[in-house]
């Protein structure tokens, strides 16, 4: 009945699997802090460490995830621990799992590597809450060992809409723990005469079992922004996606070095798409003020010097020009404003120059990601999918 939309959120699967590294996907979660929250509890279920209740969370992970996780955890009685893994003592003082923000909230990119293996000699679960559009040149944390990666879908196809909705995923890199996973999971069954057909594998919400045997109570998957951000990937193919991702970096790049030109510094040496700025001489207030009457833009106060600059897809050089605008006071400076294009041409790709964070695995192989990427030729395909859907198009749903 459903088989178009059981088709495509197969296709999310894939790409949540491709992009992440990692080996099992369900089919998308209410939001990235519902994921987040769902692994802590994934974590203390499947942990080697039976009577082991602490989680550890990352000092700079996202505040709504961090929220979601402790409201969570209260009900649960898993007692949290917040701080920075690299100083923390875990053989010390041990925990069932370590969730990490990937690039932190900060913009930061770190590297993993080690003490993910640290981890894994002790038994403690990674988990990491990773940007997709980042992994599309970034090292994925699959790569690294991670045990378990969440996130959000929002950066493929689907607008901001101030907070949601926003398709959340779940992926595991130990397929022995499918049964754990929160959510749906579709698979594909072929009849005695090498048909196919798609179907619900697993179903380990509370609405599908019994309430003692679910893995998640969450009431919604969002089924409609997974199958967009699905869509999304088909179109654009593993090429286009990273082109995307590569424009977003070397605008990022291209604001900083333009930033750093005007005596500005820049917190971080490693990021994709997010800055933290501190100005040579006025407060981050200041430079809100002035970001706001000028040029009707907001950053994040991070304290008070430091502020908080995102990229997207939707960034282009103007916009660039009037942020380094607002950090030139909000006027122009003729001597500077005329190197434009000799900062853009110069600009270095900072994630491809240190092999650490260049990604080199490959993603999005399937046939599906790499045919439908003209526009006549993607309405095709949906259309293909929807006459294998039982909709109100072609019958009337009994309720």
């Amino acid at each position: 009945i459903s088989q178009g939309r059981l088709q495509s959120l197969l296709n999310f699967q894939t790409m949540i699997c491709d992009l992440t590294g990692m080996n099992f996907s369900n089919a998308s979660l209410l939001d990235e802090a519902t994921a987040c929250a769902e692994a802590m509890g994934f974590c203390i279920k499947v942990s080697k460490l039976k009577k082991n209740n602490n989680f550890f969370i990352s000092n700079d992970v996202f505040p709504q995830n961090l929220a979601v996780m402790e409201t969570r955890a209260e009900s649960l009685g898993i007692n949290i621990i917040v701080g920075d893994p690299f100083t923390y003592d875990f053989a010390k003082n041990p925990v069932c799992g370590v969730l990490f923000q990937y690039p932190a909230i900060n913009g930061e990119i770190k590297v993993y590597k080690e003490l993910v293996e640290s981890l894994k000699e002790k038994n403690i679960l990674s988990v990491f809450s990773a940007d997709l559009l980042a992994l599309t040149i970034l090292t994925p944390p699959g790569d690294f060992g991670a045990d378990v990666v969440v996130g959000t879908t929002q950066r493929f196809g689907v607008p901001l809409g101030y907070g949601g909705p926003h398709a959340g995923y779940f992926a595991v890199a130990d397929t022995s723990f499918a049964r754990k996973i929160p959510g749906r999971v579709v698979g594909v069954t072929v009849d005695s005469h090498g048909g196919k057909a798609y179907r619900l594998t697993l179903q380990t919400r509370e609405q599908h079992i019994k309430r003692e045997k679910a893995t998640s109570n969450i009431c919604t998957a969002q089924a409609l922004p997974a199958n967009i951000s699905g869509f999304y990937a088909v179109y654009h193919g593993p090429e286009g996606l990273k082109r995307i991702g590569k424009r977003v970096h070397l605008l990022t790049a291209t604001l900083a070095t333009g930033l750093k030109d005007l005596g500005h510094t820049i917190v971080h040496d490693k990021f994709f798409d997010t800055l933290a700025i501190r100005h040579k001489s006025l407060s981050s207030d200041e430079i809100l003020k002035i970001a706001l009457e000028t040029k009707q833009m907001n950053f994040r106060k991070v304290d008070r010097e430091t502020v908080c600059i995102s990229l997207d897809e939707t960034t282009i050089l103007e916009d660039v020009v009037d942020i380094w605008k607002v950090f030139n006071y909000g006027e122009e400076d003729p001597k500077f404003f005329d190197d434009i294009l000799e900062i853009t041409e110069n600009v270095e790709n900072i994630i491809e120059t240190d092999e650490r964070l260049h990604r080199t695995s490959p993603y999005l192989t399937n046939a599906v990601f790499n045919r439908y990427h003209t526009e006549h030729g993607m309405l095709r395909f949906l259309y293909r999918l929807s006459t294998h859907d039982l909709s109100l198009c072609t019958s009337m749903i009994p309720l």
